[in-house]
Parts: C-alpha cells; sequence; structure tokens
C-alpha cells in the first residue's frame, strides 16, 4: 500500500468480522493493529470482550491491549492522545499503523478530532451523579438529554451510565455536547474510517451465536473471578454488556437463560447505535465484512482516486 494512502481504520458492529479481516489485513500490509476497543484495554476482560487470542497477538503486533487495570478508566479523550502518539512511533519504525475497533468514540476523536469540551464543575457533576443514582433518576436524564442534544442522546450504550452523567453534566454547563464534536481542532493524522457490514439478519444471527460461545468458553467464571479479585461491579469496565449481566446471574437476579437473552438484546441494540453512528458519517467507506485485504486496498484507493 502506497504511504500516501490514509491510515486505516477497520470499524463496523460487534460480531460483524472486524478481528479476521483485520488481522489479514495487517498481514498483507505488515502492520501493527492499534485496538480502538474501550474495554480490551482492561486486563482481565478477555472472553467477554472478544479480545483476539495471544497466537494471533503473537502473529500480529498489538497496541491497547491489556494495557490497564479496571480500576484505572481511561477517557476517549486521553485515548486519542495517547494513541496519536503510538500511531507516530510506530510510522516512525516504518510500519504502517491499523486501527480496529467499534468504541465510536474513541474513533471519532481519531478521525475527526478531540473536542475541547470546558471544565465541568465538580458540584454539578456529584449533582447530576446523584440523580443519575436510581432508574427513574437515569430515565430523567436521558430525556433532558434527548430534549437538548438528540445526536449526543444516540451515541449513548444503556451499559454506561457513567457517560450519561457526562453528556447531561457538560450539557447543562456548557451547552449540546455535540457542538463541541463539531467544533473539534483537526486530528494529527489523516483516517479513513472503513466500516464492514452485513445483512441485519445475518449479524444478529452473529451476535447471538457469540454470546453462546462466550458463555461456553467461561464469562460467568470470568466475572466470578474478577468479582473475587475485589474489582466492584458498578465500575465501568464491569457495567460492560455481558460481565453486567453475568454478575446479575451470579448474585441470583436473574437465571441462566435470562442473562444469555439480556445479553443477546442489548447486544443487538449496541450493534444498532454503531450503525447509526457510522451512517452519519459521510466520510465512511462502507465494504461488505467477506471483503478480502486485497478488496479493502482497492477501495480505498478508488475511494481517493
Amino acid at each position: 500500500m502506497s504511504a500516501a494512502l490514509p491510515i486505516l481504520a477497520i470499524t463496523g458492529p460487534t460480531a460483524v468480522g472486524k478481528t479476521g479481516l483485520s488481522l489479514a489485513l495487517a498481514g498483507r500490509l505488515g502492520a501493527e493493529i492499534v485496538s480502538v476497543d474501550s474495554r480490551q484495554i482492561y486486563r482481565g476482560l478477555d472472553i467477554g470482550t472478544a479480545k483476539p487470542s495471544m497466537k494471533e497477538r503473537a502473529r500480529i503486533a498489538h497496541h491497547f491491549i491489556d494495557e490497564r487495570d479496571p480500576t484505572a478508566p481511561i477517557s476517549a479523550g486521553a485515548f486519542a492522545r495517547e494513541a496519536e502518539d503510538r500511531i507516530e512511533a510506530i510510522r516512525a519504525r516504518g510500519s504502517h499503523a491499523l486501527l480496529v475497533g467499534g468504541s465510536m468514540l474513541y474513533l471519532n476523536a481519531l478521525a475527526h478530532g478531540i473536542a475541547d469540551v470546558p471544565p465541568i464543575d465538580p458540584g454539578l457533576q456529584a449533582q447530576v451523579r446523584e440523580q443519575a443514582a436510581t432508574a427513574d433518576g437515569r430515565a430523567d436524564l436521558y430525556r433532558e438529554l434527548t430534549l437538548g442534544d438528540p445526536r449526543a442522546a444516540e451515541t449513548l450504550d444503556p451499559s454506561k451510565s457513567h457517560r450519561l452523567i457526562r453528556l447531561v453534566s457538560v450539557l447543562r454547563s456548557a451547552g449540546p455536547p455535540s457542538e463541541f464534536w463539531d467544533n473539534a481542532p483537526p486530528p494529527r493524522h489523516t483516517i479513513q474510517l472503513v466500516a464492514l457490514n452485513r445483512d441485519r439478519a445475518e449479524l444478529y444471527a452473529r451476535i447471538d451465536a457469540r454470546v453462546y460461545a462466550m458463555v461456553e468458553a467461561g464469562l460467568v467464571e470470568e466475572t466470578q473471578s474478577l468479582l473475587a479479585q475485589g474489582y466492584d461491579p458498578e465500575a465501568l469496565p464491569l457495567r460492560t454488556i455481558g460481565y453486567r449481566e453475568a454478575a446479575a446471574y451470579l448474585h441470583g437476579t436473574l437465571t441462566l437463560d435470562e442473562m444469555v437473552g439480556r445479553i443477546q438484546r442489548d447486544t443487538r441494540r449496541f450493534a444498532k447505535r454503531q450503525l447509526t453512528w457510522l451512517r452519519r458519517d459521510a466520510t465512511v467507506l462502507w465494504i461488505h465484512a467477506d471483503a478480502s485485504p486485497q478488496d479493502v486496498v482497492d477501495a480505498v484507493t478508488t475511494n481517493r482516486a
């Protein structure tokens, strides 16, 4: 691939097939993979985040996998700044950086710039956090955000109440968060988002199958181990889809079948939000998930012609 082409970011909804294609593409390009996944960065969260295997990571260098403890969350802005430095280091070695993942805020920060949001008053944020402590309070906050900034509300993952708190805090203190996203300073690197897609029914079938596979691989046992190590089930990483439901099963509030069904349902909803986000971005290049590495190279080359 020509060095004149942009850095590629392979993205798309969860379970669409990003890992398989990105590994083949990285091998084709001689690239190092920069994971853009807000959960794979945490140590110990392996099965529930569908991390590449140790064998795959030994074959292709990966960044931002197993680099942080679950007690040390990272924001999209902080991740983007670290990732930009990592990309520069990779390119300085004469290698390609291939971004891979479906965390849309992280991708957006890298591809379109990091929003310069004014500092939020801690007292205001504490007030919003207190309101979010109950289900009714979270529902009220979500309605407030939907009315004040529908675009920001569309980005929410129901497992991430911390993000709802952040967005409402920004809305109350500085205005609609999406306006800051629109006026973000330009990014340091030129990145082409390449989104993989499949027929909706096929994607949902893959999601359902993946959830069954995760449970068979030991998702419940992995969650139990994390809780036994003292990690708070309300901490950011463990509120991830999959771990949250597994913790509920372990605490006896869900049956095994209910746990599986809820993970499948919430994962399908998450995939739908990922697709909504990507379809709103006119710069995204869409390609079928069964494409070959050469198909991706050809599509990007044609798109830039």
